[in-house]
């Protein structure tokens, strides 16, 4: 199971931290991932966190705003959000495997 949380509104240039806790599998050896989906478009990557080393990957449209992170004691997965944007405002997902959280939302406007 994962849960998110921590979404809300803010004004463009603000930033958001969200959390995605994960409960029934084993955190430290999955891939996790953020994705988003906008009103009327399709669900998108938005950054990765491997299981082993420590990398991650960005979209395009989010490097140097956002940063992915994770807490494998706590088994949570972070994204720092920062200099947001109103493209940014979705609903926002984390996923390890075939497994989807419920989403958070996330609105950028002034």
């Amino acid at each position: 199971q994962l849960v998110e949380s921590g979404g809300g509104s803010v004004q463009p240039g603000g930033s958001l931290k969200l959390s995605c806790v994960g409960s029934g599998f084993y955190f430290s050896a999955y891939a996790m991932s953020w994705h988003r989906q906008a009103p009327g478009k399709e669900r998108e990557l938005v950054a990765v966190s491997t299981s082993v080393g420590g990398s991650t990957n960005y979209a395009d449209s989010v490097k140097g705003r956002f940063t992915i992170s994770r807490d494998n004691a706590k088994n949570t997965l972070y994204l720092q959000m920062d200099s947001l944007k109103p493209e940014d405002t979705a609903v926002y997902y984390c996923k390890f495997g075939s497994t989807w959280g419920q989403g958070t939302q996330v609105t950028v406007s002034s």
